[in-house]
């Protein structure tokens, strides 16, 4: 599904008032929310009204809020592996780590 939001204001502006409902759904004040999560009661008020955020506070309001599935999902395409690709990410994951050997 291709976004209606068009610039990145917009597409702030929605994560913000996302993060915003799902807070209120929870009962949690703003100020609960920043000390909860370690990100600053001002850093939060700028989120909820300009839409400005670090990346690091938006993941810790995130997990603070048990919503972080999005974010493991975030610009990750979702298209159909081959069989090839399935073979290679399983040969990645059976690789072991190797060492260097110690001098003595």
């Amino acid at each position: 599904m291709i976004s209606k939001l068009l610039n990145p204001y917009e597409i702030a502006e929605q994560i913000a008032n996302n993060l915003r409902k799902l807070r209120l759904h929870e009962n949690i004040t703003q100020e609960d929310l920043a000390r909860k999560s370690g990100v600053s009661l001002g850093s939060l008020k700028r989120f909820e009204n300009s839409y400005e955020i670090s990346l690091k506070n938006l993941i810790q309001l995130a997990i603070t809020l048990d919503a972080t599935d999005e974010f493991l999902n975030l610009l990750k395409k979702d298209s159909q592996l081959s069989i090839d690709d399935i073979l290679k990410e399983k040969k990645l994951k059976n690789k072991t780590r190797k060492r260097a050997s110690k001098n003595d």
